[in-house]
């Protein structure tokens, strides 16, 4: 049984957002734990074995169990305080959107007399 381990994940970005998709097969909803500081998206969790060995005798076992986090930074232009996520099918969906670009402004310069 692993003591950690590490979801595949991907990372893409449309025009308007930028999206995280990460496996979690097996993990419910509330065994993850989402949060986004100074631009960096963290994802922890823990996937659960729920199996009784007493008696069985096990030929192999190639499922995975344990804690997990994964981090990944946003560009610039994402908008973290935006972050929307979602669950569906064991893959976790996280949408952040992007900024939209602010045209410099001008602003007038007093000149001061000497």
């Amino acid at each position: 049984m692993a003591e950690w381990l590490s979801p595949a994940s991907d990372a893409k970005a449309d025009k308007d957002t930028y999206r995280i998709q990460m496996e979690l097969p097996g993990v419910e909803e509330k065994d993850i734990e989402l949060s986004i500081h100074d631009g960096i998206v963290t994802v922890k969790g823990e996937k659960s074995a729920e199996r009784e060995e007493k008696g069985d005798t096990w030929f192999f076992s190639e499922r995975q169990f344990g804690s997990f986090s994964r981090t990944f930074r946003l560009p610039a232009d994402a908008d973290g305080d935006k972050v929307d996520a979602a669950l569906k099918d064991g893959v976790l969906t996280i949408t952040v959107p992007k900024t939209t670009p602010k045209a410099p402004e001008a602003r007038k310069v007093s000149i001061k007399t000497a």
